[in-house]
C-alpha cells in the first residue's frame, strides 16, 4: 500500500513519533517484559462511533515500520463512512511490534478520523446551497498536511496551505498599512496573484475590491449583512463567510450566496473518534 500526500514525509513523521515513545533507552520495556519474542497477534481495528475514515494508510506505516512481515487487510478506505461497530483492518504480526506501534497508530487514526467526521457533518450541512466548505490554518504545529488531508477526506475544500501560497490581508494588516486600498495595492504592486482580503464591514468592499483583492473574506457578519455583502460584490469575486460558524448557523450563511464558508474548528476542536484495536493470540 502506497501513500503519498505532496510536502509530507511519512518515513519521517512515523520514526519520530516511534522515538517520541521510545525514550532516550529505545525500547517498550512492557512488551519486551511481558510478552515472549516469538508471540504472534491477530488484531482488529474497529469504529465504536459512526465516523467518516482518515489516517489508516499512516497506521499502516506505523505497525510495518516496526514489522516488515505483518499481514494487514484493509477492510475500509480514507473518506469511507462506517457505522459503530464496523472492523475496518485486521492485522498480524509479532506481538511485540504490534502493541509497540498501537498507540502512535490509534492516536493518527483517532485524530484525523475525528477531523474527517466533523467535516462531514458540516458538508451535509450545507448540501445543495452551491457553498463550498474551506478548513483554515487553524492546525497543530507540525500537523497540517495532515489535518488538511482529513478535511479533504471529509468533502471540504483545502483553504491556503500556509504563508506562501496567497496573501489574507487581515485587520492588523490594514491596521499597519493605514487602509485596506494601501494594503492590497502594495500586495498587488508585489505582484501577489490571489489576494484575500478580510472585511468586516459593507464599506469595506468596494475599496477593497477597487484595489485589486482577489477573494473577499466576509468576517463574523450576521446572515442579512452577508446576503446584502454578496449582492453587492455580485459575482467580482469569489466571497467567503467566516467567523463564529457552527453546526447550527452554516446552512443560513451558505444560503445568502457566498461562494464558501471556512470553519476553523475542523482542525482546531474536532474530538478524537473513538476507535480501538483488539487483540487475540491467533
Amino acid at each position: 500500500m502506497t501513500f503519498s500526500l505532496s510536502g509530507f514525509d511519512l518515513t519521517a513523521f512515523v520514526a519520530s513519533t516511534l522515538a517520541e515513545d521510545f525514550g532516550p533507552d529505545g525500547r517498550d520495556v512492557t512488551s519486551e517484559a511481558v510478552i515472549p519474542a516469538d508471540a504472534i497477534f491477530d488484531g482488529v481495528m474497529d469504529s465504536r462511533d459512526d465516523v467518516t475514515l482518515a489516517g489508516l494508510p499512516i497506521a499502516v506505516a506505523f505497525f510495518r515500520a516496526l514489522d516488515p512481515d505483518v499481514a494487514i487487510e484493509l477492510l475500509h478506505q480514507d473518506g469511507d463512512r462506517v457505522a459503530a461497530g464496523t472492523d475496518i483492518l485486521r492485522i498480524r504480526g509479532r506481538a511485540r511490534a504490534m502493541l509497540t506501534a498501537e498507540r502512535s497508530a490509534l492516536n493518527t487514526v483517532q485524530h484525523l478520523t475525528g477531523i474527517a467526521t466533523m467535516t462531514r457533518a458540516y458538508v451535509d450541512a450545507i448540501d445543495g446551497t452551491g457553498a463550498t466548505l474551506l478548513d483554515t490554518r487553524k492546525t497543530i504545529p507540525g500537523l497540517r498536511r495532515l489535518e488538511k488531508y482529513a478535511t479533504r477526506m471529509g468533502g471540504a475544500t483545502n483553504h491556503r496551505m500556509g504563508l506562501w501560497d496567497a496573501a489574507m490581508i487581515k485587520d492588523n494588516h490594514v491596521a499597519v498599512a493605514g487602509s485596506v486600498e494601501e494594503a492590497v495595492r502594495r500586495a498587488v504592486a508585489a505582484g501577489v496573484a490571489s489576494i484575500i482580503v478580510e472585511v468586516d464591514r459593507v464599506d469595506q468592499i468596494e475599496p477593497a475590491l477597487s484595489a485589486g483583492a482577489t477573494h473577499l473574506l466576509l468576517d463574523n457578519m450576521d446572515v442579512a449583512t452577508l446576503r446584502g455583502a454578496v449582492a453587492l460584490v455580485d459575482g467580482r469575486v469569489p466571497t467567503e463567510a467566516s467567523g463564529g460558524v457552527t453546526l447550527e448557523t452554516i446552512r443560513a450563511k451558505a444560503q445568502t450566496g457566498v461562494t464558501y464558508i471556512s470553519v476553523g474548528r475542523l482542525t482546531q476542536s474536532a474530538p478524537a473518534a473513538d476507535i480501538g484495536l483488539d487483540f487475540a493470540y491467533a
